[in-house]
This record gives C-alpha cells, structure tokens and sequence, in this order.
C-alpha cells in the first residue's frame, strides 16, 4: 500500500474521532483535530465542511469562507456546503455573492427548506422584490410557518400584488391569531387596497393585542386619514410618536396629516424633527423644503434647496416632485426627481390586464382624477368635456374624489357619458374595469398633485396613457406614454427632460373655459381692504410659488412706486406673517401688503378688476391663476423660467398675443412692473388689448382647442393601431 493511501485511511479515522468530539460539543478538539486530517489531507471534504462550520459558528467567517470555497470545490453536489458558503458570504456583506451561493443550493436541493428562507431575506434585502417572494413561496409550499408568511404578504405589498399579500397574511394570522405586529400589517395592507374601514378595524386590534405597537397606532391613524377623518388621525400619530418618540415614519406621516388641515407651521416642524433625527429618511428634506416653502420661512432655505437639488442629481430620494417643481428651476433635476419617486413608490406593475379596444369606431378615452368638483382643474377643463365630438369619442370620467353637490358636478356630470367612483376601489379592480371597458386613451390629469391613482396608469390599463395639466412635468415613467404641452412649455430642445413623447398642441397647452362666470359686481378698493389711491399689484398665486428672488424684486418694485401696494391671497397666517416680517427687513411697511380671503370662483373673478398688474412667480409661474387674471381683464406680467412649470404664462400670453407682457430677467421684469405702474396710458393700453384679444385669440377659443386636442387624441391611436410605438405629435394649427 503506497504512502498516499495510507495517509488518506488515517485522514478519514482521525476525521471520524474529530466528528466525535464535534458531536460532544468539544468544538475546541475537534477543531485541532481536523486541521491535522487537513496538514495531512488537505481536500478532506469533510474536515473542510465541518471546520468551516466551527469557524461560522465561532463568527470568523472569512476563514469559514475559505474552507467552505474549497469544499464545493471537492463536491460540487453538496448543497449544504453551498449553503453555508453562502451564509459566511452574508456575515462578511458580500450578499449578492451570498445569493448565488443559497441559489446553487436550492438547485443541487429543491427542498432545503432553510437555503429557500436564506436566499428570500437576502433578496429582500437587496430590494429583488419578486425572487424573496417566489422563495418564500418554495419555504411555504415546504414548511408553511406564520412567520414566512408575513414576510411574503409585506413583500407581494411592496410588490403592489396586495390582494396576494392580504391573503398571505390572512394565512399568517390563521397560524398566529392576534399577534399584534400582523394585524398591524394587515392594516397595512388593507389600506392600499383602499379599504380603509377593514384597515382601521386591523389597527384597532392590534393595539387591543398590544397597547404599546407605535406602528399599531401610526396604521391607525393612516387608516382614519383614509376615511377624511384628519382630527383623528392626528391624535393617532402623536400617540405613535408619543410610544416611540423618534418614530420618523409617524412624523412624517403626521406632517401630510397636518398640511391637509391646512396647519403648515405645525407641518413644518413635524418635518424639521424628521430631517433632525434621519435626514436621509426618504423624501423628509423636500417636505421640508415644501412647506418652509408654504409658509414662507426662509431660513436657512437656499442652503436646502441646494442640498436637495444635489440630492436629487446624486439619484437619491429627497423630494417628491410636485413640491421639488416650486423651487426647481432645472428641468435635469425635475426629471431625476420624478424617476427616483415613481421607482420607489409606483414601479409598473407587470401582468396587469392591458385592454384590447377594437380597431375603428368611437375612440373611448377615460379621464382619471380626484378633482371632478369644484377646483382648478374642473375650471379649466369643464368645458372641454362638454365639447369633446360625440360622433368621434366617448368620455369617461374615473373619479377619485367625490361629489361635491356644486353647480360644476351638475356640469360634468352632463358632460360624461358616465362619472364611476374609484375612490373605494382598489387599484387592481379599477385597471380590470378600465381594461374591461376598452378605453382607448386614459388621461392621468392628477400627475403627482392632488387625489391621484398612479399606480392604475402603473398597471397599464389602456393601451395609450397621457399625462395632462394637472402635473406640469414629465412622471419619470415608461408606461406613460405621451405628455400633452406647447413648444413654449416644451421646447423641442428640451424633449430630453421628459420621459414621455411630447404631444404639441399648437397654441397654447392649457384647456380654458369661456363659461366661467364673473360676477356683476363692482368691488370698491375699500371693502376689499386695498388703498383708494395708488399701484395694486396682485398676485393670487399659492404662497408657496413665492420664493425669496421673487419678493426681493417685488419689494423693490414697491420702494420704487410709492403708494403702491402688493394684493396677495391669505392661505394661511404663518405664510402671510412672515412675509409682512420679510417685508420690513427690506425696509417696507409691511401694511403695503394686503392678503384676500378666499371668495367664490365668480367674486374671486370680478373682483380682479381692482388691480392694475398681477406679477408672477419663478420657477413656478402662475398656472390657473394667471388664467383667472386674464379671463377677468387684469394684465399677467411675467419671466419665462427654466422650466415647464416656469413657462406656462408665457404660453398663455403667447395665445393672447400679447407678448408685451413677457420678459426674461427678473430685472427686466422689475423695471417693467415700475413703467407700467407710473404710465397709467400704457397700462390701458394693455388692458384694452387685453379684453379685444381675450375672445378673438386662442386662448378662450375652447371650441378650437377641443378640436386641436382631439386630433392629438386621434394621431396616438392612429400610430397605436398600426402597432407603432408612442412618438412625437405636433398638431397642425
């Protein structure tokens, strides 16, 4: 017998007498005996395997890795020697190497039970949403345990499956019945499925399982949001934040709470304890930034716009993009914003129902909103839908918000060929009766303001979907496929910023309505607050759009016009204080500026005829508002920005023809604000082309812009139905 076979029978009994201590839990002897059988055997594929599990165990896993490495190396087919290369793999960080570790186990063993629940937290972990679930799933089909079921339900959540994911958890809770952080997740997942009264009842027992779960309380309190009932809501998440003081999840969620009471200054410092405690907490630095913003709280504010801007640019998620495009002035930052947003909260959702619409006939097109009531977007597009061709299209409306008994919902209400409450039905079971209904084109007129529904547009519904007025800017998708615009909100150069491809409408973008009515009546400057004598200058815009380079500008204009005043809306007293304070530290009586309460849409219209020059706002111009103005007769003054947001006046007075009015420098702007105040001929001037222009151009020529839409409409099913993909339109004048 030659000297190698020797060595390999002694290897394999001094193996053997190791394993013994090894089974003894003598970890220490069989550790020494194993490196002899290794000196004298070094591909011993037991001594490696169980010195490797010595070394995991005793937390050195690099050199569990080495030996671990080299024992697949001897067999290949051993899926536990896989496994637990893995697992040393995990405990030095190197997960994605981990992954393929656990995954080559599972293959060499399709029931190793433990490799499948390994490689189902690993993915988790590394955000491969769909692989954690699907492993979860084999450990389930193998050894179903509440706990994995859980997991999986919050993963198939995140994943947007949330009928699967309740039915997960619903197994989970059958195997674990009033385990409080279950039905806290459920709630949870209730919520996203719109049921908001099921979620609530989850919440409560949850907090019966266990008085002290803040997250119990914060679903609590999301779930009373969902039912409109705010006050409640709010006293849930201090209890959250009461139980876990640093909870920043339940501050933020409190601070959304807060602002939909219209309570900014409480709003805000919510926020500033989120930015404090985890100032990476995802979207936390543009909330604050938002609602300094809102209320006119500049300390400190350009130092955070900045740090946002190259947050934003760096791809990480700081802000949420509606807020992001008041204090944007970059259209690379804007479309960064909205890609990072829509990944992290409405990636597409894949094998959702796509409709199949028959070729020819009426093209049906569904407009999606949460505004179907008395609000801006209603008072531009009301007459629009009233006007849309029945021979040629059939509309719907979707309607996520609800009906507010006013004369506009009788209006639309006329206009739709049917209005269908979406607002308690899940995402899901809205994308299968829209796709059920064979709408042709689904309008998302929400974008990323107001009551929207994303994640319908996310599962794709209609085989064309447009982004249209109610977020001015591209979503960051793919599955929306055309954004409707102007080559002044869009220039051609520009298309690189926007995900979607442009449809260019030839004049102006923006549907208007020649119905709105104003009102016969003649406010005198003294009921409305305003000076018997001097300059009004006017701006209705949110405080919010009013940043500080703006006001600068404005304050000066005032010191340069005596007796003039500033006429802005009063959203809330902090915005309204503050700029009274930021007026004095400008050397200005704060009492120049005057704020207007809010006042019915046809005596908020009538009563601009008391103002001699409304004065926009950069980056975000007037949008509604600078319509409003215009409609009523009042001159819009404006500086065309950088942005989508920032052009829209000059698209509007473009369709007025009245170019006059646009400039492009705030300094510019300044020193035509102050000529047009002290030559009161040329601002009538102004004003008298302004009411001869207002029904001969095309910005109130609604029957035109309804016949310019549709064409748009009809040249997106058009490629659609040859089987082309979405591409730039531009719609003859």
């Amino acid at each position: 017998m030659d000297h190698n076979t020797l060595a390999g029978a002694d290897a394999e009994t001094r193996f053997q007498e190791g394993l013994e201590f090894h089974q003894q839990g003598q970890t220490a002897a069989a550790r020494d005996i194993y490196r002899g059988v290794l000196a004298a055997a070094p591909t011993h594929f037991g001594a490696l395997y169980a010195s490797g599990l010595i070394a995991l165990n005793a937390g050195d896993a690099a050199e569990a890795l080495a030996l671990f490495s080299n024992a697949v190396l001897q067999n290949p087919a051993d899926a536990p020697a896989h496994y637990n290369k893995g697992a040393a793999l995990n405990a030095l960080g190197r997960q994605e190497e981990a992954a393929a570790s656990f995954i080559e186990a599972v293959r060499r063993d399709p029931d190793f039970y433990e490799a499948h629940t390994s490689l189902g937290r690993i993915l988790h972990h590394l955000g491969h949403l769909e692989g954690a679930q699907e492993s979860y799933a084999r450990a389930l089909a193998i050894t179903p345990t509440a706990e994995f079921y859980h997991e999986r339900a919050l993963i198939l959540h995140a994943l947007r499956r949330s009928e699967e994911g309740l039915a997960s958890m619903d197994a989970a809770l059958a195997m674990k019945p009033g385990r409080a952080d279950i039905l806290a997740n459920r709630a949870v997942i209730l919520h996203g499925l719109g049921r908001f009264e099921e979620s609530l009842a989850s919440a409560d027992q949850a907090i019966v399982a266990n008085p002290g779960s803040a997250d119990a309380h914060n679903n609590r309190a999301a779930a009373l949001h969902g039912l409109k009932r705010p006050e409640d809501a709010l006293a849930s998440y201090d209890r959250a934040i009461e139980l876990h003081p640093r909870y920043v999840t339940a501050l933020a969620n409190r601070g959304g709470v807060l602002l939909w009471l219209k309570r900014p200054e409480d709003a805000l410092e919510s926020y500033r304890r989120v930015v404090e405690i985890a100032p990476d907490h995802p979207f936390a630095k543009g909330h604050l930034l938002h609602t300094k913003a809102l209320c006119c709280e500049w300390s400190g504010f350009e130092e955070l716009r900045r740090s946002v801007g190259a947050d934003v640019l760096a791809r990480k998620p700081s802000a949420e993009p509606f807020g992001f495009q008041g204090t944007s002035d970059s259209e690379a930052e804007l479309r960064a914003c909205a890609e990072i947003y829509a990944a992290a909260k409405y990636p597409r959702i894949a094998g959702a129902p796509v409709a199949r619409p028959a070729q020819g006939g009426k093209i049906r097109i569904g407009y999606l909103c949460g505004e179907f009531r008395n609000q801006a977007t209603s008072i531009l597009m009301a007459e629009l839908f009233e006007l849309h061709d029945p021979e040629r299209f059939e509309i719907y409306a979707f309607d996520n918000g609800w009906d507010d008994h006013s004369h506009m919902r009788a209006r639309l209400n006329a206009a739709f060929k049917e209005i269908i409450d979406i607002s308690a039905t899940s995402d899901a079971e809205v994308a299968t009766k829209i796709a059920a209904m064979g709408i042709d084109i689904l309008v998302n007129l929400n974008g990323y303001f107001g009551r929207e529904r994303n994640t319908v547009f996310a599962c794709h519904p209609a085989p064309i979907q447009v982004n249209y007025l109610g977020f001015p800017g591209t979503m960051g998708t793919d599955y929306m496929d055309y954004l409707i615009a102007d080559r002044i909100v869009i220039p051609p150069a520009s298309q690189q910023h926007y995900n979607e491809a442009i449809a260019y409408l030839p004049h102006c973008y923006q549907a208007n309505d020649r119905k709105r009515l104003i009102a016969d009546r003649i406010f005198t400057r003294t009921e409305l607050g305003l000076p018997d004598q001097g300059a009004v200058f006017c701006c209705f815009n949110n405080p919010y759009k009013i940043l500080p380079d703006v006001f600068d500008a404005w304050m000066r204009i005032l010191s340069r016009v005596p007796g003039s005043v500033l006429w802005l809306i009063e959203n809330a007293p902090v915005a309204s204080n503050n700029m009274r304070a930021e007026a004095t530290r400008r050397g200005i009586d704060p009492k120049r500026l005057v704020f207007a309460g809010r006042a019915p849409v046809a005596e908020h219209l009538a009563r601009h005829r008391a103002a001699d020059l409304f004065l926009d706002t950069l980056p975000y111009n007037a949008h509604t508002t600078a319509s409003d103005a215009l409609w009523a007769g009042l001159p819009v003054l404006t500086c065309t920005g950088q942005t989508f947001a920032g052009r829209v006046s000059t698209s509007l007075l473009r369709a007025l023809d009245m170019p006059e009015l646009i400039t492009t420098s705030l300094r510019e702007y300044e020193e035509l604000a102050v000529a047009l105040a002290q030559d009161s001929a040329r601002l009538a001037a102004l004003m008298n082309k302004l009411a001869a222009h207002r029904l001969t151009k095309p910005l109130f020529d609604t029957p035109r812009f309804a016949r310019h839409i549709e064409e748009a409409y009809s040249q997106m099913v058009a490629r659609q139905r040859a089987g082309l993909p979405p591409a730039p339109i531009a719609v003859a004048p």
